[in-house]
């Protein structure tokens, strides 16, 4: 799934952060930063425009239908494990996945729409609304939850809106590791803050860990196709005898652990953070030919 041209720089800028611990940090180079103002105004003319469903579903349709048929060409490239997991969550959830692509919601969508026949709704942030282009339109056009990062907003707003959803049955992602790595390989340590809401809501968190591996079959110059093995694993769930500040730093260590195990069973190795362009899944530059 390469969206863009030269990812190049790109993967530049994540060998750069990797060297630096900067592991939250944002890689991509051509995202907007809003002001404040320019936030707020962001978030109101979003909800406006959802207000208007009849224009949103034309709008929506062919970014659904987009998703299915990309879903539909990668779906023999798409192995599930951990199914079990999903049998222990009563109603909804957060799901938290390893971000590194534009349209990597696609496998947490893949398993709830197997699972539930329910569509996802992503936690995106305030800037993602002003993206432009063609990745503008994809993220414009999902099932939203916008999140600014001020506390009347998410007190007031963002909270209740996870509650109400994860009481209705309805499955929320978020990216604990905030910022998108292109194809990056191994699991990046979460920010607490997306616990911090899983607690204020008494949401349980399903973690997803999507293992890439490389084929032999070429995507474009930079990259070959990829496999990808869906990890499903154990829920997180507040312990309503702790603060939200306990549990979300007892459930972002947890979910973090669970990744790592994930990855490390995968790969057959210790995770570490030495960069090699390996790290970047497909990557030609790192993939040792024989």
């Amino acid at each position: 799934m390469i969206i863009g041209g030269d990812k190049s720089p790109v993967i530049e800028n994540i060998k750069k952060l990797a060297k630096a611990g900067n592991y939250n940090t944002k890689a991509e180079l051509d995202d907007p930063s809003l002001t404040d103002e320019q936030a707020e105004e962001a978030i109101e003319k979003y909800f406006k425009y959802r207000k208007n469903k009849l224009w949103y579903f034309i709008k929506s349709r062919p970014v659904f239908l987009m998703e299915d048929i990309v879903t539909a060409m990668h779906k023999k490239h798409i192995k599930v494990e951990g199914w079990e997991n999903l049998d222990k969550i009563k109603k909804g959830a957060i799901i938290t996945n390893n971000h590194f692509n534009p349209l990597d919601s696609i496998f947490p969508r893949y398993v709830i729409k197997k699972k539930y026949h329910k569509p996802i709704h992503l936690v995106a942030q305030e800037t993602n609304l002003a993206m432009e282009g063609f990745n503008g339109y994809l993220i414009y056009n999902q099932r939203l939850v916008p999140l600014r990062k001020t506390p009347n907003y998410i007190l007031k707003t963002f909270i209740p809106k996870i509650k109400s959803m994860v009481e209705n049955g309805d499955f929320i992602v978020i990216y604990p590791e905030e910022e998108l790595w292109f194809n990056y390989r191994k699991p990046r340590p979460c920010k607490r803050g997306t616990y911090l809401f899983a607690a204020q809501a008494g949401a349980p968190v399903v973690p997803i860990f999507i293992e890439m591996q490389d084929t032999d079959e070429d995507d474009n110059e930079q990259f070959v196709k990829l496999d990808y093995t869906i990890h499903i694993l154990e829920p997180i769930y507040p312990d309503p005898k702790k603060s939200h500040k306990e549990n979300s730093k007892f459930m972002a260590e947890k979910d973090y652990q669970e990744r790592v195990e994930a990855y490390e069973k995968a790969c057959g190795k210790k995770l570490d953070y030495k960069f090699s362009y390996s790290d970047i899944a497909g990557y030609k530059r790192g993939i040792k030919k024989n």
